[in-house]
């Protein structure tokens, strides 16, 4: 074989493997009617208050064969928030809590993922509130990947939890009270990306 064709053969498998390297990884878009962040707080020790937020964009990158290898980007609208009464979703909406007016979103930006068991995971990344960016690490667990049959389009899901101190983003209102510590419950769809 002529040095040409050798280097021209060696070219294609590097390219052929890079390319199958690649395809691993792949593009999905939040599903944002089917995607949620839920939150539950203790009140006055009588209680747990409770709400979500639901209008999340963003995209997960995922390899199904190696999960460490993928990662995630969210963006929560803060205007979002609900927990079915009026007059409490106006109050989280003010300066006392989520300040909306002047912090439209918080964002969620992965770091790391760690395989802990089959369909199972850490996801580390940081939480951004207020302005204010913090670490937080959410249990993972990976649901589905199949063909949606509403949309045919080819979609994954995962559940996680989480938990975050209010007050480490600057949200003090009515400490000790009301509890600082904040459990958080993910519910996520993504479908994938037209190529």
């Amino acid at each position: 074989m002529k040095k040409s064709q050798l280097l021209l053969a060696i070219t294609v498998l590097l390219l052929t493997f890079q390319k199958n390297s690649l395809a691993q990884v792949v593009k999905y878009q939040i599903e944002p009617n089917h995607t949620s962040v839920m939150w539950i707080a203790d009140h006055l020790g009588f209680s747990k208050s409770s709400g979500k937020f639901n209008k999340i964009e963003g995209n997960i990158l995922f390899d199904e064969k190696k999960p460490q290898n993928s990662s995630t980007e969210i963006t929560i609208k803060t205007n979002g928030i609900v927990t079915g009464i009026e007059k409490f979703d106006d109050h989280l909406k003010s300066k006392d809590f989520f300040d909306v007016k002047n912090f439209a979103v918080a964002k969620f930006v992965s770091k790391k993922i760690t395989v802990t068991g089959k369909n199972k995971g850490k996801i580390f990344g940081d939480v951004t509130i207020l302005g204010i960016t913090k670490p937080i690490t959410l249990d993972a667990t990976f649901n589905k990947s199949a063909v949606n049959p509403i949309n045919n389009k080819p979609t994954i899901g995962f559940s996680a939890t989480a938990s975050i101190n209010r007050s480490d983003f600057g949200i003090k209102y009515a400490l000790p009270n009301v509890a600082d510590k904040v459990n958080l419950i993910i519910e996520v769809e993504a479908n994938r990306e037209a190529e």
